[in-house]
């Protein structure tokens, strides 16, 4: 099979499943955005996706995604920034991103803040809550979230539209959901006092987005079970 058969497959099967899944948990279609997840995935690939029907890419690393949007930059992509961002590389990332979705520390918040007030821009940004509480992953602990977000307010370059969280690797689905409930609840609590923008739950990986559409997520980062196997 060529790979524009292969990619339409893939998509359709993902299509399905969501469509599925937002019957069984009365959702509507239009409520969740597929993002690709198109770390070390060719550009080749990410415009026969994009031709398919997804408009919103994602990237773990500047440097290679600099590279990426440059050749595909006749296509209206929206490139989301979805990797651990250091403060070396923000001047750049502003340059290439239009949403940052991993915001997890003042310093890069206040680099943030900087880069974008000499570009007269203002960053929609997502903050990364660290909802398995695991030492080797960034985001913040839900118990210190609420702090958190006072703190970036005061930045007026940064828009926080919504949480983003990567749980921890489970086999089992079920493993998985309740830290999906977690986040959710944790959404919904902190939505109270946030403004109108403050709408997006980003959780769900090509493993377990059918689980997290279950339990709220309105962007799901679906990455090999959409390309197939990384470069």
């Amino acid at each position: 099979m060529d790979l524009e058969n292969k990619l339409r497959e893939n998509y359709f099967r993902i299509l399905e499943k969501i469509q599925k899944t937002c019957e069984k948990s009365g959702r509507k279609l239009e409520e969740i955005k597929i993002l690709g997840a198109s770390k070390k995935q060719s550009p080749e690939k990410i415009k026969i996706v994009f031709k398919l029907g997804i408009k919103i890419f994602g990237e773990n690393y500047v440097q290679e995604a600099e590279k990426k949007i440059l050749e595909l930059e006749d296509l209206p992509i929206e490139w989301h920034f979805i990797g651990r961002l250091q403060t070396n590389k923000v001047k750049k990332a502003l340059n290439l991103f239009s949403m940052i979705q991993t915001l997890d520390r003042i310093s890069l918040a206040q680099e943030i803040q900087k880069q974008a007030e000499k570009k007269e821009l203002t960053v929609p940004v997502l903050i990364e809550v660290n909802i398995g509480k695991e030492p080797t992953k960034g985001g913040i602990y839900p118990e210190n979230l609420e702090e958190f977000i006072e703190e970036v307010k005061k930045f007026d370059r940064i828009k926080i539209k919504g949480l983003m969280c990567l749980p921890p690797y489970e086999e089992n689905l079920e493993k998985i959901r309740p830290y999906f409930i977690k986040m959710q609840k944790i959404f919904e609590k902190i939505k109270i006092y946030m403004d109108s923008e403050f709408n997006e739950l980003s959780m769900g990986t090509s493993i377990d987005y059918t689980v997290a559409i279950e339990e709220g997520a309105t962007i799901i980062r679906i990455g090999e079970a959409l390309f197939g196997k990384r470069n």
